[in-house]
């Protein structure tokens, strides 16, 4: 059955139904008909639609007898069958002004309000509701207490009439036009957006001042919500009329254009698609706002405009960075280290401070984490570190390679007024890798220059700066990006060349090179497997014995890395490919003679007992950009004015070293056995071979003075032996950089025993443990100690010359 409740409009007169007989109601029982979502206030007309048995029979009962009907509320709506106990107990009488029944069978009153009625008790026994009631009397004495409520709620009705969008001229001339007090706080009540509950309320406000209070309160909060309506109404009026506005200008654009022969629905489309773009891009606010601009203006510009290719690329740009995507980023410890071990050997220092590195990632993934920078050699896998880094943490990876960048434009970006702009590498790089939180690799950031054009590496420290970097502006986009979520590793040769203030921001770990045996599994592991698939070649097909590898590290390179160890054993992979391809063999395994005819003769020999012969030459140990390597130190004499010859292109420090060095032994004569006079008849030579490479640095030092004391005693160096260390014209060994690199030259180069300064003693533990079982080590606290570990029994040459001097 249908609900009862107010109808929408007023239906067209009907006549009643047919009559029923007289059910012989007294004249104060009346039929009552209950109603789920409508309160009857008394002088109200109201449309009211029946749907239930007992509410039919209720009003033909009415209209039949032409007696008024009880309108009474429901307590609870979602009952289907009231009883008395259902219904409230207030309510009001009213007329049937018109009865309708439609052809789908709903019957449709229309009730005039009279008067308020309280049940009395309810009469059983009727096909419909029935109750015995007594009418309610109310005072409408004109009070001054009760007219100044009256003119008060008038005012505040007239006030929320007006501010309705379309509220009926009819109800606001009777609302002006009422002059009684109860009147007029019935209509209020009746047509204000109220609940059904606070209606009831008011109908069972019999004192007219608390009823006036009542209904001025619900109107005074009414009146608060349609004020905010139509400020808010007002507001997007105005933005609807600026787009209105805006809407019908562009119309009129395309009208005038389509005359003049100038429209381009393809533009069109091209335009709503950039639009479209730029909505999905997820960019910040300013941003957005930024874009939005500029496609205002491209829409404006002709295409034959200078300018227009010019914003359409910075359009694609803005779109096609990565604002608000990021990558499923996973941190996984155990992965991590698996992934570490699997692609690269050894590096167990480095390794750890990596996991360390990933661990405090996983456990504050908002901190600022440290820009890691690798130093070491080339070919000691610092590119693929970072690749490994990307792999295990789930990021893109992306590289940016800084060597020979003169211009800090190169970094920034162009501006945009320029011809060919572009932005810089870091936003480049950034829009390939795809997401905000790549893993950004800086390569060769030792090898950056410096031109007219500014310096690029200062333009790296807002990069590099975790408290700038979140608002990095690139002048070619113009609007801050955000890299504070970008992992940025990188990547140098040596630390000397990088400014202060930018090697500063970041945390170096050092990676040194490798021994033999590390290389030898580094072979066997990677290079071999690349090599082969690279040439097309198994392993079944091509085969490698250690012994054949062991001698092309050993005879062939002399490398901390392992690039130069990679070329070589794909020139032995290029032979047997020829040999295969050609039918020759059908496989072929590589022994260690028969390097010199794919490879050539040996290139590294072990010279060092050779030029340790004579007295006067010393092997000292130097480290370069490419990994540590053996120094020859050789000094002659011949008759002079005591004058230093230095040859050999010496730096200045290595110079000042050498100076040094003669100066101690000049101070130390009778401590050493020398022949005080001696030195003043001769002119001394000291020479450092391989000329065309520049040498420089104070750690020749001891090897200086030793070669020296060699000379003027005639008695050799020990020909496994090599040394390292500055001195002091006091006679102390002072300690140097670069043990581990030197100490595994040394091994490389066949020595048995190495010198190094006692203050060294620290980096004793990074040397690899298979290079410590091979050698001997000698800690020199003084030069003494080096002359005592060094020198040997003097030739008889030697002393020969001594005492004819």
């Amino acid at each position: 059955m249908t609900d009862e409740h107010a109808a929408e409009a007023t239906p067209p007169p009907q006549t009643p139904p047919a009559s029923t007989p007289a059910s012989g109601l007294p004249e104060d029982v009346i039929p009552v008909i209950p109603v789920r979502n409508l309160v009857q206030f008394p002088g109200v007309v109201l449309p009211v639609t029946v749907g239930r048995a007992r509410s039919v029979a209720a009003a033909q009962e009415a209209a039949r007898t032409e007696r008024p009907v009880g309108i009474l509320l429901q307590r609870d709506e979602a009952v289907e069958d009231p009883t008395g106990a259902d219904m409230h107990r207030v309510g009001t009488t009213a007329s049937i002004l018109r009865y309708v029944t439609t052809p789908d069978g709903s019957h449709h009153l229309v009730c005039q309000g009279q008067q308020r009625f309280r049940i009395v008790e309810w009469v059983p026994g009727h096909p419909f509701m029935a109750a015995r009631v007594e009418m309610v009397e109310e005072s409408d004495t004109a009070t001054p207490e009760v007219m100044a409520r009256f003119l008060n709620l008038r005012n505040e009705a007239v006030e929320a009439l007006q501010l309705l969008p379309q509220a009926p001229q009819e109800l606001l001339a009777a609302v002006q036009a009422l002059e009684s007090p109860g009147e007029l706080a019935d209509m209020t009540a009746s047509y204000m957006d109220l609940k059904p509950a606070e209606k009831q309320e008011v109908l069972e406000t019999f004192d007219l001042p608390d009823r006036l209070d009542k209904v001025g309160g619900l109107l005074a909060r009414r009146i608060e919500v349609l004020r905010l309506s139509r400020d808010l109404r007002e507001r997007t009026r105005e933005a609807m009329d600026e787009r209105q506005r805006e809407y019908l200008l562009r119309e009129q654009l395309r009208a005038i254009q389509k005359e003049l022969g100038e429209a381009d629905e393809g533009r069109q489309a091209e335009i709503g698609e950039l639009q479209d773009a730029i909505a999905k891009a997820g960019m910040p606010p300013d941003v957005r706002e930024h874009a939005e601009k500029e496609l205002r203006r491209l829409e404006r510009m002709p295409e034959a405009a200078a300018e227009y290719s010019m914003v359409r690329s910075y359009l694609d740009w803005l779109i096609e960075m990565p604002w608000d995507r990021r990558s499923e980023s996973r941190i996984d410890i155990a992965e991590a280290r698996r992934i570490l071990d699997e692609d690269h050997y050894g590096l167990e220092k480095v390794k750890r401070r990596i996991l360390e590195f990933l661990a405090v990632r996983k456990l504050n993934p908002e901190g600022r984490s440290p820009i890691l920078c690798f130093v070491g050699p080339p070919g000691v896998g610092k590119t693929s570190l970072g690749q490994s880094i990307a792999r295990a943490t789930g990021r893109a990876f992306a590289r940016v390679s800084l060597g020979g960048v003169h211009d800090e434009s190169e970094i920034r970006g162009h501006r945009r007024t320029y011809v060919g702009a572009l932005p810089g590498t870091i936003v480049q790089a950034i829009r390939k890798a795809g997401t905000r939180d790549c893993v950004l690799m800086l390569d060769e950031m030792d090898k950056l220059g410096q031109g007219f054009h500014g310096d690029p590496s200062a333009a790296l420290l807002e990069v590099l700066d975790p408290e700038q970097n979140a608002t990095f502006r690139d002048h070619y986009l113009g609007v801050p990006f955000d890299l504070s979520k970008v992992m940025f590793i990188a990547t140098a040769n040596m630390l000397d060349t990088i400014p202060g203030p930018l090697r500063d921001r970041m945390e170096v770990i050092e990676l040194s090179g490798y021994t033999e045996d590390e290389k030898l599994e580094i072979a066997k592991r990677y290079l071999l497997a690349r090599q082969l698939a690279a040439n097309g070649l198994t392993a079944e097909q091509l085969e490698i014995p250690d012994d054949t590898l062991r001698a092309i590290i050993r005879d062939h390179t002399r490398e901390a890395g392992n690039r130069q160890l990679e070329r070589l054993i794909g020139a032995v992979g290029r032979y047997a490919a020829v040999r295969i391809a050609e039918g020759e063999v059908e496989r072929m395994r590589v022994e260690p003679p028969d390097l010199t005819a794919i490879l050539g003769p040996p290139r590294f020999e072990n010279d060092v007992a050779m030029r340790t012969s004579v007295p006067g030459v010393a092997t000292g140990l130097a480290w370069t950009p490419v990994g540590g390597d053996i120094l020859f130190i050789e000094a002659s004499r011949f008759s002079g004015s005591g004058r230093l010859i230095l040859t050999g292109q010496l730096g200045e420090v290595m110079k000042e070293s050498a100076q040094a060095a003669l100066s101690l032994v000049k101070s130390r004569v009778k401590d050493l056995g020398l022949d005080p006079e001696g030195l003043d008849r001769y002119d001394i030579h000291i020479h450092v071979p391989a000329g065309a490479i520049p040498k420089d640095g104070p750690s020749a030092g001891v090897a200086i003075f030793t070669a020296l004391v060699s000379l003027l005693s005639g008695r050799c160096i020990r020909s496994d032996t090599a040394m390292t260390g500055e001195i002091s014209l006091r006679g102390l060994v002072l300690p140097v950089g670069g043990i581990r690199e030197k100490v595994v030259a040394a091994q490389r180069a066949g020595l048995k025993t190495v010198m190094l300064p006692a203050r060294n003693r620290k980096d004793f533990d990074d040397i690899p443990a298979a290079v410590r079982e091979r050698l001997s080590f000698v800690w020199l606290e003084r030069v003494d100690d080096a002359v005592r570990a060094a020198l040997v029994s003097e030739t008889s040459e030697a002393g020969a010359e001594r005492k004819a001097g």
